[in-house]
């Protein structure tokens, strides 16, 4: 088991946990926001969990309330919001941070794995646009980057938050993760 999986996490009712107990899946690791223009990307991430969780495959959604306030609820709130408008139906975690210095161990760990994100740099300047000012790198940028990480428990991609879970480049990776003889 890879330090990463080691590192403790909480799920959203509270239990506490490991990545470990999903050793040997692959899993698209999500910090998320329930409030922010990319939430929808919850349908989609439900979407590719049902398709791939029987071939050994997990999103993992961590809740962050680091971009613009954008998760203020608490983990109940949250639970009830992605259950009810998104029937989420893959696992949740306790809210997080994901950037900066209380920046949770596992985003920690998560970073310092894969420092750089595909598909950021337009994203980048959309949130400049907008007025923001995005995190510098390796940070993450804002909610809903993605973490790939395959069987052996090594972070193996890292894709921008605007890049829909559905995105042929994601969905490869992760086929690729799942069946690497194919």
């Amino acid at each position: 088991m890879t330090d990463l999986l080691a590192i403790p996490i909480n799920t959203i009712d509270g239990h506490k946990t490991t990545l470990g107990a999903y050793a040997g899946n692959v899993l698209l690791v999500v910090n998320t926001a329930s409030k922010c223009g990319l939430t929808p990307q919850y349908e989609g991430l439900e979407a590719l969990y049902t398709k791939y969780k029987d071939d050994g495959f997990a999103v993992l959604g961590f809740p962050a309330n680091d971009f613009a306030g954008q998760e203020p609820g608490s983990d109940e709130e949250i639970a009830t919001f992605c259950t009810t408008n998104f029937a989420v139906d893959f696992p949740m975690f306790s809210k997080i941070t994901v950037s900066g210095v209380d920046r949770h161990p596992l985003y920690s760990a998560l970073i310092r794995a894969e420092p750089m994100a595909i598909g950021t740099k337009d994203f980048r300047t959309k949130l400049v646009g907008y007025g923001m000012t995005p995190n510098a790198e390796p940070e993450v940028l804002w909610n809903f980057e993605k973490f790939l990480i395959g069987r052996d428990g090594t972070v193996v991609g890292r894709f921008s938050p605007d890049m829909l879970p559905t995105d042929d480049v994601i969905v490869s990776a992760i086929e690729r993760e799942l069946h690497p003889s194919e």
